[in-house]
C-alpha cells in the first residue's frame, strides 16, 4: 500500500448553495466530492437531520468533503468559498 500526503477540506453549508460550492470545488480542480447530510448546534441555533428537520428541504445542512493533494488547491477552494458566501 502507498500512502499519499492530502489536505482535507470540510464545508457545513446549507443545500440550496450546495450547487453552488461544488462548482468552486471543480473550478479550483479538485476532482471530486463527498456529501453528507449534516446537523447539529451552532450560532445559529440548532439544525436536524430528521425528515421534519427543516420546511423547506434546500435549507437544510450538509457536510461537503473534498480530499485534496495539495494545500494551494485546498486554500484556494476555502478562499472562494468564503468571497463567495461569506458575506450572507
Amino acid at each position: 500500500m502507498t500512502l499519499h500526503t492530502a489536505e482535507k477540506v470540510v464545508i457545513i453549508t446549507e443545500k440550496i448553495i450546495s450547487n453552488g460550492v461544488c462548482k468552486i470545488i471543480e473550478a479550483c480542480g479538485a476532482t471530486g466530492y463527498t456529501i453528507f447530510e449534516a446537523g447539529g448546534k451552532g450560532s445559529r441555533n440548532n439544525r436536524s437531520t430528521t425528515v421534519r428537520a427543516s420546511v423547506v428541504d434546500d435549507f437544510a445542512n450538509v457536510q461537503i468533503e473534498i480530499i485534496v493533494n495539495n494545500y494551494a488547491m485546498a486554500e484556494a477552494i476555502m478562499d472562494k468559498v468564503r468571497e463567495t458566501y461569506f458575506h450572507n
